[in-house]
């Protein structure tokens, strides 16, 4: 294994973990950490970045007083994950470090009352690190020197970014900024540009995409209504645990409601959950008291279920890379896992990239209560769509009243010829 020269307690923490080797995204990180560069990170969950970012983070604290690093997380439970590891390192520090968890859902006013002391690390989400520095001033963000913005797009998504945007202001320019990403979609790109000069980019390809203990299945939706499509997919399925993605909270809290009033024992999380009925909502989750979540992508990275045997796309996520996180949820621990998903006609040039990704989806149609083979869309729309030129180039080609020896064979021949004409014709006006 790398040696990066660690103080004795990171190096303590490390071999409390049993790492054999850095992952990919350590190895690239943590040197250029360790120099105080400034990163923008591009790589799937599970790729171990949080031990990336602090373990350079712990080895470069000074514990001078002040907040040396804060530390933004868009989900109130990922945050409490980079809590959990940073306190495990810390715990093998001699030197008390003082690390602080912010996020909502908590005592306020104690916390505020706290903050008569600064702590030395903190770990926290938008909307609460935007009330404590800038609504009530009680945190002190000057002196920071390490910046890190976890789950960025995330961040832009759930429209935290103007938040991030307004604590980020009152920092020096010159300090250390590690942002990191699944995807860098275009609305982050000005909030980079305004506060890291000459970012190092690190992409990280991460191997979920090969799976092989992932089945991707497809399902046309054709003209059926989709919840009834999915009550009858549920009940061919019977899971033992199915994770349902949408794509807005309103469409989860819609579809969650339509399953229950169909009978369905129907989990459902979202942004609008209270902190103290999420909270309640995943302890029922791993009492295993539900067969069904209906979730946002909220879940393929902030929250850690267990034991999901099927991921349903309701919908298709609108960024490739979601389709990654989404699958990700089942098939772990060397399980066997299935990936549905419903798609339309137009969706097509989605999944074309998907398959350019490697994915090998095989194609199903739910009929008379049962999930049937059915040949993929490439194959239905090549022989639809070659049968109509047959039908067209037939037209042109008429039978003659007097048939001579090898006639039908001969004609058969025109049509084929002519039929391929009228394809490279029709393909070229679609271009």
């Amino acid at each position: 294994m790398i040696d990066f020269k660690f103080k004795d307690f990171i190096n303590d923490a490390i071999k409390e973990l049993n790492f054999t080797e850095f992952t990919e995204i350590q190895q690239k990180v943590i040197p250029n950490a360790l120099k105080r560069r400034s990163i923008v990170g591009k790589s799937q969950t599970g790729s171990g970045k949080t031990h990336a970012f602090l373990f350079p983070i712990f080895q470069n604290l000074q514990l001078n007083g002040n907040v040396e690093v804060l530390i933004c997380s868009p989900t109130r439970e990922l945050a409490h994950q980079i809590y959990k590891v940073a306190d495990q390192i810390s715990s093998h520090s001699k030197e008390r470090i003082d690390i602080r968890l912010y996020t909502g859902g908590t005592d306020r006013q104690r916390e505020l009352r706290q903050l008569s002391t600064q702590p030395n690390i903190v770990i926290g989400t938008p909307g609460k690190l935007h009330d404590f520095v800038i609504k009530e001033k009680k945190l002190f963000v000057h002196n920071v020197e390490t910046f890190v913005i976890d789950e960025a797009d995330m961040a832009l998504e759930d429209g935290f970014l103007e938040d991030i945007d307004k604590v980020a202001g009152l920092m020096k320019r010159n300090l250390q900024m590690m942002v990191f990403s699944a995807t860098i979609p275009v609305g982050l790109e000005p909030f980079l540009k305004k506060y890291i000069d000459n970012p190092m980019f690190i992409t990280i390809q991460g191997n979920q995409l090969t799976n092989s203990n992932i089945e991707h299945l497809l399902i046309p939706t054709k003209y059926k209504k989709k919840d009834g499509l999915l009550c009858e997919l549920l009940d061919i399925l019977n899971p033992f645990l199915a994770l349902i993605f949408t794509n807005t909270k309103k469409n989860t809290i819609e579809t969650a409601k339509f399953l229950r009033s169909r009978g369905y024992k129907v989990a459902e999380i979202h942004g609008d959950l209270q902190v103290r009925a999420r909270k309640q909502m995943m302890r029922r989750i791993k009492d295993l008291e539900f067969q069904y979540i209906v979730a946002t992508d909220i879940a393929a990275r902030g929250i850690d279920i267990d034991n999901i045997s099927h991921v349903i796309n309701y919908e298709l996520p609108q960024d490739v890379e979601f389709y990654v996180h989404r699958t990700g949820r089942t098939a772990r621990a060397n399980n066997k896992g299935i990936a549905i998903s419903f798609y339309e006609h137009d969706s097509y040039e989605y999944l074309d990239l998907l398959e350019a990704k490697g994915i090998k989806f095989a194609f199903r149609e739910v009929k008379d209560g049962e999930l049937l083979k059915t040949k993929n869309r490439n194959q239905r729309s090549k022989k639809v769509y070659v049968s109509s030129q047959d039908d067209k180039a037939r037209k042109f080609i008429r039978k003659t009243n007097k048939v001579k020896p090898g006639y039908k064979k001969k004609r058969a021949k025109e049509i084929e010829i002519l039929a391929k004409k009228l394809s490279k014709q029709a393909r070229r006006g679609r271009q």
